[in-house]
């Protein structure tokens, strides 16, 4: 008995000891640390995963530049505690203040963090499209169901933030220090309020949930013909350094922005065809061929509910 026991507190011993290893390595992974991709120029990356507790809702890229006469941030990350190491990053990096907060798309895992930037003194910008998601049933019922699968991270303390300054479809540009932020309207694509950024002095591209760079996107009820004409006038574009929304920078956007528009091209013409021909749905998807994209992470989570999104859409749509 003395053995056993021996035997049975050396192996807790060593469980112990490997759950602390694994989460150590997860801690890291999912550390929010500010990698620069150009002169002035910050960018964040989220994990290739599903928000959950363990990852803090951590899936989700952001950027900031520092401009000599404060911040500029885009996007706000998953969850208050990331806004707030977000900031920290920030301030480890410059003593500026930070001025703005631009939002691409009003996602909760690009806007769960605003409130840390409210409280920072950031004048928060988003297009005017995203009030009415903001405004409805769905945001509310989201943030309450992700009080319950992402808590402690998310809970009752967590708040829908409104932009400061709204605006409209027409292009914007702000002036902060030595930079310029050209804010074009791109949507409805991935939501009706698509925002890209780009800053011209640094021929930076943020992209925002229009590209997912490594992964599967989530398509959820998104115009994706909308989506792919989008795309198409950010390749027309050429900018040298893209950050997506999701996944590692892209300094071959000609390549990386294809991936995505190819997808979605895919998802169009299978589910297309199957709706044009009333084809049932589980058919199409079984015999559609997925292999170019199966490899991909996220690919099971997320491919079959985008197949389905997109066949009521083309359903919608008479199948072209």
């Amino acid at each position: 008995d003395c053995v056993n026991s021996r035997r049975l507190h050396l192996a807790c011993w060593l469980a112990a000891l490997l759950l602390l290893f694994g989460a150590k390595v997860h801690a890291d992974a999912n550390t929010v640390l500010a990698r620069a991709v150009s002169p002035d120029v910050w960018f964040v990356q989220g994990e290739a995963a599903l928000g959950s507790p363990v990852n803090r809702n951590f899936i989700s890229n952001a950027g900031f530049v520092v401009t000599g006469d404060g911040v500029v941030v885009v996007d706000a990350l998953g969850s208050p505690a990331l806004a707030e190491a977000l900031v920290a990053e920030i301030r480890r990096i410059t003593p500026q203040p930070i001025r703005y907060v631009i939002v691409t798309h009003y996602h909760a895992d690009h806007i769960y963090g605003l409130q840390a930037f409210k409280a920072a003194g950031a004048t928060i910008v988003a297009h005017g499209a995203g009030r009415e998601y903001l405004n409805s049933d769905a945001a509310r019922q989201r943030l309450e169901a992700s009080r319950q699968e992402l808590f402690p991270w998310i809970d009752e303390k967590t708040q829908l933030i409104a932009a400061d300054r709204w605006i409209g479809d027409e292009a914007t540009t702000l002036r902060v220090g030595a930079f310029d932020f050209h804010i074009r309207h791109v949507g409805p694509a991935h939501t009706a309020e698509d925002l890209v950024v780009h800053v011209p002095q640094r021929d930076v591209l943020f992209a925002g949930d229009l590209v997912f760079q490594g992964r599967i996107p989530f398509v959820g009820q998104a115009d994706s013909q909308q989506w792919i004409a989008s795309l198409t006038q950010l390749l027309d574009a050429k900018a040298r350094v893209v950050i997506p929304g999701h996944g590692p920078v892209s300094t071959d956007p000609a390549a990386d922005l294809a991936l995505t528009r190819d997808y979605l091209l895919h998802l169009r013409k299978a589910m297309g065809d199957a709706a044009r021909d009333l084809e049932p749905f589980d058919e199409a998807y079984a015999k559609t061929d997925w292999s170019r994209f199966e490899q991909m992470p996220l690919f099971k989570a997320v491919n079959r509910m985008n197949a389905y999104n997109t066949y009521l859409l083309m359903e919608q749509q008479g199948g072209k």
